[in-house]
């Protein structure tokens, strides 16, 4: 696969490797230069890793409060 780089020095993502990379807008790719060649290596975003790895239920806010404030006390005593 090829892409042309404009008077930009931009260059676009051939479809094929955005299909297979799963890559996205907003996607970050880090740049490479090893042994005298281009390597473009899509940065992994991390937080995604944990996604739905936590269940939680309704919760109660009232509650909630409650202890988030006796937490930021407990710092005071």
């Amino acid at each position: 696969m090829q892409s042309v780089i404009t008077s930009k020095f931009q260059t676009t993502i051939p479809k094929g490797v955005r299909e297979n990379l799963k890559l996205t807008v907003k996607d970050t790719l880090e740049w490479k230069i090893e042994h005298g060649k281009i390597v473009v290596i899509p940065v992994q975003k991390r937080f995604l890793n944990y996604k739905n790895s936590i269940k939680t239920g309704a919760g109660k806010i009232e509650e909630d409060i409650i202890l988030s404030h006796d937490k930021r006390m407990e710092k005071y005593l």
